[in-house]
């Protein structure tokens, strides 16, 4: 019976069992829960099967009719036989093992010791169940789901577990089909395998840690935020705004009839095909069918060679007909007229949420939001950009670009600092299994500084390098690559880097001039190892500097008139950024390529799940 003054042990409300991290996720492992009963659930990580004495033979004189199985009876009434044959049979052998082959034998009592996890923390909960409750091949596969109801005790065996759940009833018992391949059979499984399991893949302990520190970095952002007196908004993702020709967009539109259609799926049906090469064999063929007419020494080649041309003809016109469906789809895709489409005008998924952001900044002084941005970025083989990744964007009013800046730097610290505090458990198993410098990174983040330095600085210093050649050439007015920020960060400062003061032909159109005339007040934060995480700027207040510029980039004033008129009304200097979470998480967690972080990635060529 449980103590009255046992600490008490909080349930799940909606699921009526313990989160397992409040049992093994303790300072002392759970040892201050022994003889508590739960009802824990979870999913079977490895498992193993320890083998108990044989039972003993039943005493008849114990077990009454009533009480005892056929089995039972059977196997004491073996010795009784035995004396029999022993007297008719003279112990013949052969009689003796007849006699055993045809006497069921029970299976050898077990105990089937699985390690449990439910996602809640890296431990996991050592659970026994003996065989008289369940089948070990039916609970022990990796993957196996089990809700159980038992107590928690000293382990069945020693070691490493400082506690385990003897069960008492299993309440569920969730079967791996052992025709279906369960992927995390096999141990340590690399990342890149998992990608195209994205399903399943969160059941490895490094994606649970990988997402309990997205979550972590998630909870991080809004307490920071509303720490500091900003207030959430939502913005919209499908959008008219054009961004100046700075990103690549995913348009949307209903326009695509039932023909365009069918056109693709001509396209689909001949993919790979070559129409050039198909055209080129048909001479070929031509000549074997010309040959083989006057031979007429084989017949059965002959009209075997006139069905192939017959059907390489075929192909051909199936393929020029597919041609002529792609090209009439291109012509009616150029064509569209969006005055008939869903929103009257052309569509997009948004790569920015700041602009709308700016209005609510104007009226509310300082929000944020949080949510999906699109970019079409042919990006196959990039390890650091996804088709669709999550931003967090935040605008002050009466705000400058060194406020900026500062609200960046802040919060970086901030976030890291969280991990720090929230995330041991997880700092520590990837520190072990991913990358070993991982907790003093993000250590050194929180107490270090950012080197802060001009564009035109940065690119000096990227002129200057001994003996490193990059593959592209390091030039003033060029955007910089991804190996030109790393450099910085990675190489020479070896710690985070702002750059700051860009020329304004690589930075969207609403960014404000500098007094120079040729930069503009913007800023990226590039951290070591993963990049920029961060690009800001303060945004152009003053009427009459935005709408040249933004005819200069041939913007009409239709789709921004809303815009134009916060400069016409009540006009603030005010300044934000945009986080890329996912590229955060990178960092937090040591690892090298942004589709092992992101849940679901989408990249260019794969969409899948």
């Amino acid at each position: 019976m449980e103590s009255e003054n046992a600490e008490k042990l909080n349930l799940f409300k909606y699921s009526k069992r313990v989160i397992l991290k409040d049992i093994v996720g303790r300072d002392d492992g759970g040892a201050g829960l022994l003889g508590r009963r739960v009802v824990i659930g979870g999913w079977v990580k490895s498992s193993r099967e320890i083998k108990k004495d044989p039972p003993s033979m039943v005493d008849t004189d114990a077990v009454g009719p009533k009480d005892a199985s056929c089995v039972e009876l059977m196997q004491s009434r073996i010795p009784f036989l035995r004396s029999i044959l022993k007297v008719l049979g003279g112990g013949d052998h052969r009689i003796r093992d007849k006699l055993d082959s045809v006497t069921p034998k029970p299976p050898q009592p077990s105990i089937s010791v699985l390690q449990i996890s439910d996602g809640s923390c890296v431990r996991t909960l050592q659970v026994a169940v003996d065989s008289a409750l369940a089948s070990p091949s039916q609970i022990m596969p990796t993957g196996t789901s089990i809700l159980a109801k038992g107590i928690l005790q000293q382990p069945y065996l020693p070691g490493k577990h400082v506690v385990e759940l003897k069960v008492e009833q299993l309440l569920h018992v969730g079967i791996v089909d052992p025709d279906s391949r369960y992927p995390l059979s096999r141990k340590r499984l690399p990342l890149e395998m998992l990608r195209d399991r994205s399903h399943i893949r969160p059941r490895t302990t490094t994606v649970a840690s990988i997402t309990r520190i997205n979550n972590a970095l998630t909870q991080a952002t809004h307490t920071f935020f509303q720490n500091h007196g900003f207030l959430y908004v939502q913005v919209p993702i499908i959008t008219s705004l054009d961004t100046g020709g700075f990103s690549k967009k995913f348009q949307v539109t209903t326009l695509f009839n039932k023909e365009t259609v069918q056109g693709q799926n001509i396209v689909d049906n001949t993919a790979g095909v070559s129409l050039d090469n198909i055209k080129a064999s048909i001479k070929e063929k031509n000549r074997l069918v010309e040959e083989l007419k006057r031979s007429e020494s084989n017949k059965e080649a002959l009209v075997a060679a006139v069905q192939d041309l017959r059907k390489t003809n075929e192909l051909v016109a199936q393929l020029e007909a597919r041609e002529k469906a792609k090209s009439e789809t291109s012509l009616r895709t150029e064509k569209l007229n969006f005055s008939e489409d869903f929103f009257s005008r052309p569509a997009y998924l948004t790569v920015s949420g700041r602009l709308h952001l700016e209005s609510y900044a104007c009226a509310l002084g300082s929000v944020y939001t949080f949510g999906p941005r699109f970019q079409a970025e042919e990006s196959e083989y990039s390890k650091r950009l996804l088709a669709e990744m999550w931003m967090v964007e935040l605008e002050m009013a009466f705000s400058e670009l060194e406020d900026a800046m500062d609200c960046a730097g802040d919060l970086l610290k901030y976030m890291c600092k969280w991990i720090s505090d929230h995330c041991p458990d997880d700092q520590k198993f990837l520190s072990k299994r991913i990358d070993q410098t991982l907790v003093d990174r993000l250590q050194s983040i929180v107490s270090g500084s950012f080197e802060k330095i001009t564009y035109a600085e940065a690119v000096e210093i990227l002129k200057q390098v001994p003996g490193k050649k990059f593959e592209a050439k390091p030039e003033y007015g060029f955007t910089l690559t991804e190996e030109h920020e790393s450099y910085l960060a990675d190489e020479f400062y070896k710690r985070p880097v702002i750059i700051y003061n860009q020329p304004k032909e690589i930075k969207p159109f609403y960014v404000r001039l500098n007094d120079d005339g040729k930069t503009v007040a913007a800023f990226d934060v590039i951290l070591p190892k993963v990049g920029a995480v961060i690009r800001g700027s303060q945004n152009e207040e003053r009427f009459d500097w935005l709408s040249p510029r933004m005819k200069e980039l041939g913007l009409t004033n239709r789709e921004y008139e809303w815009y134009l008129d916060l400069r016409r009304q009540g006009t603030v200097k005010h300044s934000g950024f945009s986080v890329a979470l996912d590229s955060l998480v990178l960092y937090a967690t040591g690892l090298n390529d942004i589709k092992d972080v992101v849940p679901f990635p989408r990249i260019y060529g794969n969409g899948n799940h």
